[in-house]
């Protein structure tokens, strides 16, 4: 197919201002626990109330946000407790999703996570963090959609998405954002050999090793009470 024939997809004001505002969260601009200001989000974004509080919406459907009648909206905090449990059940998801993928994943599917983790590679190479760390999700969810399970898709995709600001600040040191690679080579290597048993063992020790990453971090990094 010729790329240039490929549709020019342009985005609705909403999804602009939901991934600005999720980025923010991600990047820790908006901290956990601090309540969002609505005014200071609309005069720095220059949008109307009404695309901004869509956008919260969304981001309170994503666990990313508490929306409360008497507070307004406030950054979801987790405790070390919460983001453990959640990254132990994860791992076990993403087993199960890398040892049914490796069986049912067609050859064109398993291309492109591969082409994703490429992309990946070179915002690595760059250091980029936020591009690199988009790809990165974007590789966890493909390969969690290999065996065309909707009930696997959608309790990855859940934890996930609370995870997001805990997996960005899992890379903020040199030498574990350079293990983390490490293992998504070894994921791409188990996913060529169609070696279920050996990626869903990658993806487990991989998620694991992310709280080893994080653990210092989520019990010292302050939260914003309003």
């Amino acid at each position: 197919m010729d790329p240039t024939a490929a549709p020019i997809l342009r985005r609705t004001l909403h999804e602009q201002v939901t991934e600005r505002v999720r980025d923010m969260i991600i990047e820790g601009h908006l901290s956990p626990g601090q309540r969002i200001s609505e005014a200071q989000l609309v005069e720095q974004l220059g949008v109307s109330r009404t695309p901004l509080r869509e956008a919260l919406r969304t981001l309170a459907a994503e666990n990313l946000i508490d929306s409360r009648p008497s507070r307004g909206s406030v950054v979801r905090a987790l405790s070390p407790k919460d983001i453990f449990h959640m990254l132990e059940v994860l791992a076990d998801l993403e087993r199960l999703a890398g040892r049914l993928g490796c069986e049912r994943g067609s050859d064109a599917d398993i291309a492109a996570i591969c082409a994703m983790h490429e992309e990946m590679m070179r915002h690595y190479a760059r250091r980029d963090r936020l591009p690199y760390y988009k790809a990165n999700q974007a590789i966890h969810s493909m390969i969690s959609a290999l065996p065309g399970n909707p009930t696997l898709i959608e309790m990855q995709s859940g934890i996930q998405a609370r995870l997001k600001r805990i997996r960005f600040i899992g890379n903020q040191e040199p030498e574990g954002w350079t293990a983390a690679v490490a293992e998504h080579e070894a994921m791409i290597d188990a996913l060529t050999a169609r070696d279920g048993e050996r990626l869903g063992n990658v993806l487990a020790d991989h998620m694991m090793k992310t709280w080893d990453r994080v653990r210092h971090v989520v019990t010292t990094e302050p939260s914003r009470n309003a």
